[in-house]
């Protein structure tokens, strides 16, 4: 009883719930490099499970706290500035686009330069035998 006192005396229930909520957030960003960086697919299914079983956790959290008047929400965003951003991720995402397809592209063309056929021809030894390298 005494120690429940303490405990209540240094969080109160806002700075308590804002600790969690971030802790969530924290969790949710983990998840979601879990499951990206997961190979197999199993592992991956989990991570996204677990991911969108913490944001919904995270969002009944924001929402009683809200209600409660926990949380302030920040003021909204200029439209300009969305925009703004808007179209700065746009360039940015076509400058990717080309630079994957540049890359990509001379990976293609590096790929199909080599034929099993040509290299079996060419690689065989006068006895008819394959010769590997």
């Amino acid at each position: 009883m005494y120690q429940q006192q303490q405990m209540q005396s240094i969080l109160s229930e806002e700075d308590l719930a804002s600790s969690i909520l971030a802790d969530l957030k924290r969790v949710v960003r983990e998840y979601v490099t879990a499951a990206t960086e997961s190979t197999c697919p199993d592992i991956r299914q989990l991570f996204t499970k677990l991911t969108d079983s913490t944001l919904a956790l995270q969002g009944q959290l924001f929402q009683a706290m809200q209600q409660a008047n926990m949380y302030n929400v920040s003021s909204p965003a200029l439209r300009q500035e969305l925009d703004k951003q808007a179209k700065e991720y746009q360039q940015t995402k076509q400058k990717t686009n080309q630079f994957l397809q540049q890359t990509l592209g001379g990976q293609q063309q590096r790929q199909t330069m080599y034929t099993p056929n040509m290299h079996q021809q060419s690689g065989q030894q006068q006895n008819g035998q394959p010769y590997y390298m």
